[in-house]
């Protein structure tokens, strides 16, 4: 499924608070420096256009969450729901999610991490582009803290078993635990814009939580 067309963004917003370009940080990264406050944090893998990042920031007002996207018109468009909706517990920033964790993030530093439906590179040649390998599944482990959660859902069955077998492989996380399909109480009442997408077509989602022991 190709990305949709983006409402224009209202010029009138203010993005400095939630919005940052990956190389302008500092390293390594504090999320006191943004957020003002020590806090648990979640990180999201490729926010897309926000609706995660928007719903649970709103929801868990506790809770501090950070969304990394690399494509530049997707980070604005998420920071700018974050800004309309003042939302001060959520942030986007633009840049590539594995650098950030390899490069910024510090050790024992995050409470969960949240990769819904990465781009599956369907090619053969271009696989090695998928964002579920080795190396970033290595960072999740180092970052998160004990008890600490990784949620990877997918929509293709082939990506889904193969980055199972990648966390088995390189990471003593606990998993995978099944995540049950919650039924939709409203039109939008779905975790991401892409999970209403696929279950409005009548398609099959892979789900699965891990845990750091």
């Amino acid at each position: 499924m190709g990305r949709p067309i983006l409402r224009k963004i209202d010029p009138a917003l203010d993005l400095s608070r939630c919005f940052s370009e990956l190389d302008s940080l500092r390293r390594p990264w504090n999320a006191v420096s943004v957020f003002g406050r020590n806090a648990p944090l979640e990180v999201e893998v490729g926010t897309g256009k926000g609706m995660f990042l928007r719903k649970a920031a709103a929801g868990t007002p506790d809770v501090d969450f950070l969304g990394i996207e690399i494509s530049l018109k997707y980070a604005k468009y998420a920071a700018a729901g974050l800004a309309k909706a003042e939302l001060t517990n959520a942030a986007v920033i633009h840049g590539d999610a594995l650098r950030f964790f390899a490069e910024w993030l510090p050790d024992l530093s995050v409470d969960a991490v949240h990769i819904y439906f990465p781009d599956p590179w369907w090619k053969k040649r271009h696989r090695k582009r998928r964002v579920m390998r080795e190396s970033l599944v290595r960072d999740i482990f180092r970052v998160l803290l004990p008890g600490g959660r990784l949620h990877f859902w997918t929509d293709v069955a082939e990506y889904f078993h193969e980055s199972l077998a990648i966390v088995a492989g390189c990471a003593s996380l606990e998993g995978p635990m099944p995540v049950p399909e919650k039924p939709a109480e409203t039109d939008m009442d779905f975790r991401t814009h892409f999970e209403r997408r696929v279950r409005l077509q009548g398609g099959t989602i892979y789900r699965s939580e891990f845990r750091k022991p």
